[in-house]
């Protein structure tokens, strides 16, 4: 009984704190230069192409688009992915 319990209150906080990590992802369709400069690896000028290229493009409609973006690469995208998102 007391197993269950605790495994109970585990699962809980194992899925709140993942939830909690979801909702702390950048949306790349409405970050701000200085957000989007949080990322390793982007600078002033990626963070400027990036913004650049929604405005010129419109809404990305996914986060592998970022590769259009000069400068981001297949390897760039690999270390961000699980830290961006698309949507609110």
């Amino acid at each position: 009984m007391l197993k269950k319990g605790f495994l109970a209150v585990l699962m809980g906080v194992i899925l709140s704190t993942s939830l909690a990590f979801a909702v702390d992802k950048i949306n790349i369709n409405t970050a701000t230069s200085d957000q989007l400069q949080a990322l390793n690896g982007v600078g002033e000028s990626t963070a400027m192409s990036i913004i650049n290229y929604r405005q010129e493009h419109g809404s990305f409609n996914s986060v592998d688009e970022l590769t259009n973006v000069k400068g981001i690469s297949d390897k760039k995208m690999s270390k961000w992915s699980d830290l961006l998102s698309v949507k609110d």
